[in-house]
Parts: structure tokens; sequence; C-alpha cells
């Protein structure tokens, strides 16, 4: 379960977060693709309730299990899945079972695909679930008490007992159907307040991928799960080892550290924690870990981190943080694909119907329409790409003080980073062979072998006098000789 059976010569999983499987589908033949993406994560695709103003959260309260969103039906997802297949792209479902729909303004709900409920009788028909499949009722008060996290309500969600037999069915049987439409796996949403032994019945249920998708034979879906753990809670990744077992995990950590250092909090040289990876005693060991600058929870302000995380709004600091997560060694790297926000709860740009808007597309690649698109930023793209070419090279010669930063990927690959206000101009040892390298954060090499950004001299000693801008990286690496 700790494998993305990403396609030979790809790294890295988009979150293309609220997309439609239509427009999904074509970014993975015009983009994801072509980059070397390895696989993109899809908003939760079942049922789910429709909120006034249509919130993003709204998809995070299930109201039975078809394939019916608003990116969606199932016939929209198979196709999505096969295209994005054909240009080497896996796909990861966004799962919520841990609660279903909360008490609404209205009653019976709705969900988008016209199934009602009555969460305050516990009801959901299009399931079945009724009132005997929930946890008696109590909320999350004491983040302490592992029980009182897995057994009583999420912010009134009426919460989900994992342990009944029909509940385990009616969850099995989604995913196993997800599966038969060719997912390599799932990002499990809430783990942290679902019991392990029973997350673990439902995994050992779950069908093999389906080798019509080019899944080695008896390969298990590939589980990622979400829990939220900065230290302090009854409920550790790290110490109990709880959660490893079973799957890989978000490290949460990794967003608060960067973004402490490369938001100005921290020295630059405290990046070497973040260079040691699972052996820094800090980070869990990085075969179990799904790394990320933020995601679309924290990037709002919910689940942990506050103004710590970096997101889309300060992009030289993220563009930082983005380089240096794809240029270490550590976990399986998820990109964050955002649309633009100015509140917390605002959805994605729709138009007057509530249907989702399509991005629009610039000349120079970058999307409008209200979408960020950060997995098309050419930095963020060249970086996928050094990261595949140094995948199997060692991090070393780390060289740090307390505003640049820099290490090399065996002889493969170089990077750089001025974590201060002001430009700093150092040497360095690159790692790299004597001659002209182009940055990849400012540039690329033209078709006529031509760098359109930063060039930098190695000498034969390997090493180079770089004058960093304020607040930058820059990247060099063997295919970007000149």
């Amino acid at each position: 379960r700790n494998q993305p059976y990403f396609i030979p010569g790809r790294t890295g999983i988009v979150h293309l977060f609220e997309w439609k499987f239509e427009d999904i589908a074509l970014e993975c033949e015009r983009v994801l693709g072509p980059a070397g993406y390895g696989g993109v994560q899809v908003s939760p695709v079942n049922e789910y309730l429709v909120a006034e103003n249509r919130p993003w959260w709204e998809r995070y309260q299930p109201i039975s299990f078809k394939i019916n969103s608003r990116s969606g039906d199932e016939r929209q997802f198979s196709d999505m899945v096969k295209r994005c297949l054909r240009v080497g792209v896996r796909v990861y479902v966004d799962v919520v079972v841990n609660h279903m729909a909360a008490p609404g303004a209205t009653s019976p709900l709705r969900g988008t695909a016209g199934s009602a409920c009555d969460p305050l009788a516990r009801e959901y028909p299009a399931v079945p679930f009724n009132r005997s499949h929930f946890h008696a009722d109590c909320m999350i008060t004491n983040y302490n008490n592992a029980t009182n996290v897995r057994d009583c309500a999420l912010v009134s969600l009426p919460d989900l007992d994992q342990s009944i037999p029909h509940v385990r069915k009616m969850i099995v049987e989604f995913l196993n159907h997800l599966i038969n439409l060719g997912v390599a796996g799932f990002r499990m949403d809430a783990c942290k307040h679902m019991w392990p032994q029973d997350l673990e019945a439902i995994y050992n249920e779950l069908d093999s991928l389906n080798p019509l998708f080019l899944f080695p034979p008896f390969a298990k879906p590939f589980i990622y799960q979400e829990v939220i753990d900065l230290g302090g809670e009854a409920v550790s990744v790290i110490h109990s080892n709880e959660y490893t077992g079973l799957g890989v995990v978000t490290e949460f950590k990794w967003c608060l550290l960067i973004g402490e250092i490369f938001g100005g909090q921290k020295e630059a040289s405290a990046l070497q924690t973040l260079t040691k990876g699972g052996s820094s005693g800090t980070l869990m060991p990085s075969a179990q870990a799904l790394v990320f600058v933020d995601n679309h929870d924290n990037q709002r302000g919910h689940g942990a981190g506050g103004d710590t995380i970096l997101t889309y709004k300060r992009k030289s600091q993220y563009v930082q943080a983005v380089a240096f997560t794809l240029a270490t060694d550590y976990g399986i790297p998820r990109i964050m694909s955002s649309y633009n926000f100015t509140n917390s709860d605002q959805g994605p740009p729709a138009d007057s119907l509530q249907a989702i808007d399509s991005p629009g597309f610039e000349s120079d690649g970058s999307c409008s329409n209200g979408w960020i698109c950060e997995h098309r930023w050419p930095e963020i793209k060249r970086m996928i790409q050094f990261r595949k070419y140094v995948q199997e090279s060692t991090l070393d010669h780390i060289q740090a003080s307390n505003v640049t930063f820099a290490f090399c990927r065996g002889t493969k690959g170089f990077i750089a980073f001025n974590n201060s206000p002001n430009p700093v101009t150092r040497t360095f040892h690159t790692c790299l062979h004597r001659g002209q390298y182009c940055d990849i954060i400012s540039g690329e090499v033209s078709t006529q072998r031509i760098c359109t950004g930063l060039v930098i001299n190695v000498d034969t000693k390997g090493d180079a006098t770089i004058t960093l801008p304020p607040n930058s990286v820059i990247a060099i690496y063997r295919r970007s000789k000149l």
C-alpha cells in the first residue's frame, strides 16, 4: 500500500482541487503527461451535500456512494481515468468515510445526485445507513483522548462506526468499484478520527488493482492517510506507528517547518532537519511519508499550521519551498493546484447556475478564470524534471549558513537557496563537471541550446560563484548544461 504505481520515469502527485473530470482528462493530456507528473488526486467523487453558496467543504459531507459530484458523473469519471492513463498519469481519489453529512438548514437534505437524507435522524437511505451504523452522539472535545477523537463527532459530522460489518461492507464496495474503474489508490480523509484496526480490516478487503490499467498482478491500492500530527496529542503517527504500518501518511510537520524557514521565522540552516528526513527524529520515515508545502485545508487556515503555511499568495517563498521539497529525496511529493480565494469557505470558480467553470489559459500557459494552477508554473514543472533525473542520487555536500542553504544530488544536480530579503553572493561547491549551466528556476535551455535564464559557470573544481536574488532559489543539473 506504499507504492503509488507511477509509470516508470514519472514522479509527484498533483491535487487538482475541485476540477471537473473532463478538465482533468484534458489537463492530463496537455500538461501532466508531457511534464512527467506521476498522478493526479481528485476531489471527493461521490454524492455529497448541496450547501448554500456551494462552499468547497460540502464535498466532505457525503450523502451516498454514487459517483455524482460537481465534477461530473460516473461515465465522465471513468473516461478521465482512461485518458489520464493513456498519457502515463495515475488517478487517486480523495475518500471520505469517517462521517456523513451534518444537519443543515433544510430537512431533508439533498445531495448532488438528488438523494435525500435526514442527518438528525441519522437516516441516509441512498447508502443505506441508519442510526445503528453510527457512534453515540458526542463531540470531539479532547485531542489527548484517543477514544474521544475516534468515537465522537468532528465538528458535528455524524460519526460512522467502522467496526460494524454493514458499514465496512458499504465502504469496501465503494472503494472496490473505484478500483474496478482503474484508480491507483486513495487519499483517506480524517484517518486520525478512525480506529487503525477498523481501517486495516477495510483495507484487507480491497480488491487488487485492475490489471487492465497496466498494474502488476495482485497489486494493492496505494493508500495515503490524512493524519494531522504536529505532536502533543493522543493520536501520534510517529510514536505509535498506528497508521504507518497500514500505508503512507501525510507529513504535516513538513508544511509547518518549511513554512517557518522560507517564511522568514527561522534561519536557512534549519533546513538541515528537513534534508535529514526520517532520520531527523522529527519526521516520519521517508517510505511512509506523503510530503507537501500546503494542502486544500491548511492553505485556508483549516487543520493546522495557521499563518505559517506558505501558499500561492506568497509566490517567491512558495516556489522556494516547493523546489526544496522536490529537490530532496524525502517522501512522495504532492503539488497543490488551487483556485483563487478571498474567504476560507469560498468554492471553486462557477457560473450563475453554480456549475464549476473550466480553467482558462493564457498564451504563456498560466491559468485564468480564477484558477491558480501551481502545477503549471514553469519553475515547478522543471523541478519535477530535476527530481526525476536525480532520483537515485544521494543528497550530500550540504552548505548551510544563516541566510543560504545549498546541496548536491550526487554528481547529477545542485540547488541553492537565499532565505533573506537581500541579494547574496557566495561560492558554492556544485559537485558538477566544469562548464556553463542554465538555472532551471529563472529559465530553461531553448531548442537552440540557449539559456533563457541565469547562466552559472562551474570551474574545474566544481565550484561556482553565484549571486542569488532576494528570497530565491537556483537549480542546475547535468541536463541543463549548455
